[in-house]
């Protein structure tokens, strides 16, 4: 996957944060893809992972199994994000 697919898919993604999450006041292009997701940043909490991860299952078929560091470390911005999805479409 070229960097303009990357891009797309981050684009994507973004929309998926924004309708799944509900986030009133913010657009997809509000959101940088290398702004931290949770705490700092977007400010997403664990109740917020949950929904987001069953979206991302949906829609790209991914597999998160348990939620490991290294899960964590998938979902700290839409950038790392979009790298773990590229990479399980890949497999």
């Amino acid at each position: 996957m070229n960097n303009l697919q990357l891009n797309d898919l981050e684009h994507d993604l973004k929309e998926l944060v924004v309708r799944t999450l509900k986030l009133e006041g913010i657009e997809p292009g509000d959101i940088d893809s290398n702004e931290p997701l949770f705490t700092t940043g977007l400010g997403l909490d664990s109740i917020d992972a949950l929904e987001l991860g069953v979206a991302i299952r949906k829609t790209y078929g991914t597999k998160i199994e348990t939620i490991t560091d290294e899960v964590k470390a998938h979902f700290a911005t839409i950038h790392s994000l979009a790298k773990f999805i590229q990479a399980q479409r890949k497999d």
